[in-house]
């Protein structure tokens, strides 16, 4: 039988909420499938593939080694484990032991999220334990220095939407401490676009998601030190045993990062043009307004944003938006503001329109 949403009683989506991990992500291109079903179709000496695409990546990435991981969540996990462990096999199979000593992850108290799960529950999982250095709304060099101890084993730094943006450290800043105590600066930037600017500002592991900004299968990606990466790559035989990423992934998520960085992805401009007619349209509905907006974090993606004026509330709107099929997913940070946000870098102007159709619907009903 066909794989299709019938097949299985389910609901098709128009994804405008962007890379998120509940709906699968991204789309992948017919290039990436086709590496996929290589990696499908033959077998390999698995550690062997891990360490050569690995390499091949690094030298794509202008960086001393590469590991791809499962996820950006096992990435964070494996890095946390291998800057404890530090290449030591016994703690590699006993992760926890009380032989290491050195457990304490530092890292800006506004940068300790929830993205899914907490960052804290990733750390964990690495056998590592969260201190928190400054305050929810800042945090500067001067605050993440006090924090250090003997305890210290790494500085953790999430580049994301999710964090508080204002007052924070920059990663460059971070990367200094880090260097003045010579410990190693872990940076998280699932989503973020720029695979060359964390390493270029001084952090020793930066961690990336196969499937986001990439547009690849599931996957993750650690680059850095080779010294680091080889102590990540040992964790699969640790915890990394359950995060294991399959040959196919492998294969479909380094096609995928030589494609991103031959063709990028859609810049700001384009997204603003897409988008233009939709938020003329919606600014026809009753009880809405629509403007452009750029990413909180300054990133170079522009969505539509949406005030609902009427008598229904944003999270009314966006409950209806979900409820038929195709289920209409947007990005819901603003609701309590009266704002649905409308990410549209995976969303074609068919399914725009249907969206703008929906919301037509809603609105209607809300009148009647």
């Amino acid at each position: 039988m066909t794989i299709s949403y019938e097949k299985f009683d389910l609901k098709e989506v128009i994804n405008a909420s962007g890379r998120m991990t509940i709906l699968g992500v991204s789309k992948v291109s017919e290039e990436v499938l086709a590496a996929q079903r290589f990696g499908g179709e033959h077998f390999f000496e698995m550690e062997q593939l891990a360490v050569q695409t690995g390499a091949y990546l690094a030298r794509l990435l202008k960086v001393e080694d590469a590991q791809i991981v499962s996820s950006a969540s096992a990435g964070i996990a494996q890095s946390v484990a291998a800057v404890i462990g530090q290449g030591d096999l016994y703690h590699a199979y006993h992760p926890y032991t009380k032989k290491s000593t050195k457990r304490e992850i530092l890292l800006p108290k506004g940068h300790n999220v929830d993205y899914g799960t907490s960052v804290e529950v990733m750390v964990e999982q690495g056998g590592g334990t969260v201190v928190e250095a400054g305050y929810a709304n800042m945090c500067s060099a001067e605050h993440l220095e006090i924090m250090i101890t003997e305890q210290t084993a790494a500085i953790l730094y999430i580049k994301s939407h999710h964090t508080v943006q204002k007052s924070m450290l920059t990663v460059g800043e971070a990367a200094e401490v880090a260097q003045r105590h010579q410990l190693p600066l872990i940076v998280d930037a699932a989503a973020e676009e720029d695979l060359f600017k964390y390493i270029d500002a001084g952090a020793d592991l930066v961690i990336y998601s196969g499937a986001k900004a990439i547009e690849g299968p599931s996957a993750g990606l650690v680059i850095g030190k080779k010294e680091y990466i080889e102590w990540v790559r040992l964790q699969s035989k640790g915890i990394g045993r359950a995060m294991k990423i399959g040959k196919d992934n492998i294969l479909g998520f380094t096609q995928a990062v030589e494609d991103y960085l031959m063709n990028g992805s859609e810049d700001g401009e384009s997204m603003k043009k897409r988008l233009q007619p939709m938020i003329d349209s919606v600014n026809t509905i009753n009880g809405l307004s629509a403007v452009i907006v750029q990413d909180g974090a300054g990133r170079d993606i522009y969505r539509a944003s949406v005030k609902v004026t009427g008598k229904k509330n944003a999270k009314e709107v966006i409950a209806e938006l979900k409820m038929e099929d195709p289920a209409v997913y947007t990005r819901e940070y603003q609701a309590n503001n009266g704002i649905i946000e409308f990410d549209v870098r995976s969303v074609n102007a068919e399914e725009m329109d249907k969206i703008v159709k929906r919301l037509e619907q809603i609105m209607e009903k809300e009148g009647e």
